[in-house]
């Protein structure tokens, strides 16, 4: 008779209870296999406050996720060795060096000279750059420039090529995020003087041969390393004399800033354009550095071509010349400086701040924000979504006013419920 009451009782829990609500986790996880992942931060589930423990999940169930749809849709871009970017078309070649570390392989994009040439030209220079270089450990990468212009380098679509590149190679050749170069001969370094400060947040130092600045300015070299080799005799375009000036803002920058703006520049004394490889030093130089993802301090310049995030920091609306310091200590973030900016998007995670205690923004004096900012499951899709850079994944975000006098802005998604998972 028990075993039948038993029985009983059972089979209605099975059949006639309602099933317990899934967690957004839960969600999240029944979404992304029938889905998109850029289809992620509209889901109502996303906009739910979640625990560390929920957000460390969701991460590798979004990492996870995006791995397979890189595999599935970007794998023939890599075996065909060429991207293309709103119409622009980047060919490029590899080669692999050296032992596979356990973190992953390093990734040094190498950028040919040239420029403002007929084609056949800057061919020639991009088989050149194929074999300058050697390394020890690491993939060495040679692009070819998408066009033969002056500023083959420093265009609006390298940008957004070399972003989709990276993020490729990371899921591809397991290349690790946070071992990535650039360096550059003559035009190409050119470009390097452009691409590491607006890039530097990609990151871990970058090297400038026989390159020339233009109007570009170190402010974003912060936080990686900055390698400057030039001909002491390289007259033309007084690339010599620009050097040697970039060398005096460097060490000003370093003495100001102890533990910033770390570099190497040298003047090769008795070589002029080409420095028969004496430049090569920098290479090794350039594998010490290891990119600080979560950086203290961030001082971010928009140049012509802009981008929408730097670190731990984005805006909506990009301005050229739009100028942001920012440091962060323990709970409370600064906004030391920001110049022809009306707001500003802070990312956190857990490994910046205890996302279960109070955040304090400041601007000055001014408290811009002060209180809980919560974890989502958007946060971290749209993070993931934008880049494909596993450590440039946030859990949080607060979006801030820098204009003068305006009121604290509150969290964005404003105090949701928290989901337990």
């Amino acid at each position: 008779m028990l075993t039948a009451v038993i029985a009983a009782v059972v089979a209605f829990l099975v059949t006639d209870s309602p099933a317990a609500p899934r967690s957004a986790v839960d969600e999240l996880r029944a979404f992304v296999a029938q889905h998109a992942l850029d289809e992620v931060a509209a889901q109502p589930f996303a906009a739910v406050a979640i625990s560390k423990k929920d957000a460390d999940e969701a991460r590798e169930i979004l990492w996870a996720a995006h791995t397979k749809q890189i595999r599935v849709e970007r794998s023939k871009e890599i075996e065909s060795r060429v991207l293309v970017h709103d119409g622009a078309r980047m060919p490029f070649w590899f080669t692999t060096f050296g032992e596979k570390p356990p973190t992953g392989r390093s990734l040094y994009i190498s950028m040919h000279g040239g420029g403002g040439a007929p084609k056949q030209v800057n061919d020639q220079q991009w088989e050149n750059q194929k074999h300058l270089y050697t390394l020890d450990e690491g993939i060495y990468l040679a692009p070819r420039a998408p066009s033969d212009e002056w500023n083959l380098w420093h265009q609006p679509p390298i940008d957004a090529l070399f972003d989709r590149l990276i993020e490729d190679l990371i899921v591809l050749e397991d290349v690790n995020p946070d071992r990535v170069y650039i360096m550059g001969y003559s035009a190409g370094g050119d470009g390097v003087y452009q691409l590491a400060p607006r890039m530097a947040d990609r990151l871990a130092s970058a090297a400038m041969m026989a390159g020339h600045p233009n109007e570009t300015k170190p402010d974003g070299l912060r936080n990686i390393g900055f390698a400057l080799h030039v001909g002491a005799n390289d007259s033309a375009y007084d690339r010599n004399k620009i050097a040697a000036q970039w060398k005096e803002m460097l060490e000003k920058l370093a003495a100001d800033n102890p533990g910033a703006y770390r570099n190497q520049v040298e003047l090769h004394e008795g070589k002029g354009h080409w420095m028969g490889r004496d430049d090569a030093k920098a290479l090794p130089w350039m594998g010490t550095f290891t990119r600080d993802a979560r950086p203290t301090k961030i001082v971010w310049l928009q140049d012509d071509v802009t981008h929408r995030r730097f670190y731990w920091l984005a805006v909506d609306e990009p301005r050229a010349g739009a100028r942001v310091v920012a440091e962060r200590e323990g709970q409370i973030v600064r906004v030391v400086e920001a110049t022809n900016i009306d707001s500003l998007c802070v990312r956190l995670d857990d490994e910046m701040v205890d996302l279960d205690r109070d955040v304090v923004v400041l601007q000055g004096v001014q408290e811009r924000f002060h209180g809980r900012v919560p974890r989502t499951i958007a946060t971290l899709a749209r993070t993931l979504t934008e880049r494909g850079d596993p450590r440039g994944v946030f859990s949080a975000e607060v979006a801030v006013t820098t204009k003068p006098s305006q009121p604290t802005v509150q969290a964005k998604p404003a105090n949701p419920p928290i989901s337990a998972h």
